[in-house]
Formats: structure tokens, C-alpha cells, sequence
């Protein structure tokens, strides 16, 4: 599945600082913590809380998020429909990339199993 080129613009002008908030809420009104989130997206990403708190300051593009991640090896183990699209047939790189951590976002709100969201083969 192909995103169309104003959805891949799209994502790349968005700061992650301006969607954080967002995940932090989706995850503690679920009964989550802010540290489980931390703990999926360092999974992903490879950035620790300090590192991470550095990038919502410079208020960063996801474009700048995803270049300075250094991206799990497991990434490609999550699979699945996020906000209408199958993340496996996304071709656009960001977009790809944006979409994995709205999936463990998302799987993390829903109560899932920190050990499944953190994908091992």
C-alpha cells in the first residue's frame, strides 16, 4: 500500500515534540505509565530518557527523529493496520517509521504485554 505524497509531507513536518504529549496521554489514561512508553520507544529508537528529552526541546522533525535513531533489528516483526494502513506495505521510509511507533504506542495503551511489544524472533 502506498501513502500518497501529501501524507509522507505530512508526516514529515510534524515534531515529535508536538505529538509526545499525545502518547503520554493515550498510555496513562489506559493506566499505563510515561516510563513503559520511554521503555518502547528506546526499544525502537535506541534513545535513552535524556536523549529523548534533548529532541522535544529542539523540537525536532520526525525527519531528525528517525535520522539520528539507530532503529531496533526487530522493527520488521511489527506488522499490523495503523490509522488505516498494513505498516508491512508502507513504502515511504518516515512514514514506515512514524506508523511502527504508533503501533507500539497503540498496543501499549491496550494493555498488551510489554514482553510482545518489544519483539524478539
Amino acid at each position: 500500500m502506498t501513502t500518497t505524497p501529501e501524507h509522507d509531507a505530512k508526516m514529515a513536518k510534524l515534531t515529535f515534540a508536538s505529538v509526545y504529549p499525545h502518547y503520554v496521554v493515550k498510555v496513562e489514561k489506559k493506566g499505563r505509565t510515561t516510563q513503559e512508553l520511554h521503555q518502547v520507544i528506546e526499544w525502537l529508537t535506541g534513545f535513552d530518557e535524556q536523549k529523548l528529552q534533548e529532541l522535544i526541546a529542539e523540537k525536532v522533525t520526525f525527519v531528525t527523529f528517525f535520522q539520528e535513531a539507530k532503529l531496533n533489528q526487530n522493527t520488521p516483526l511489527i506488522t499490523g493496520m495503523i490509522c488505516g494502513y498494513r505498516i508491512e506495505e508502507i513504502e515511504t521510509p518516515l512514514t514506515k517509521n512514524v506508523r511502527y511507533l504508533d503501533k507500539l504506542v497503540d498496543e501499549l495503551a491496550k494493555g498488551r504485554k510489554m514482553e510482545k511489544i518489544l519483539r524478539k524472533p
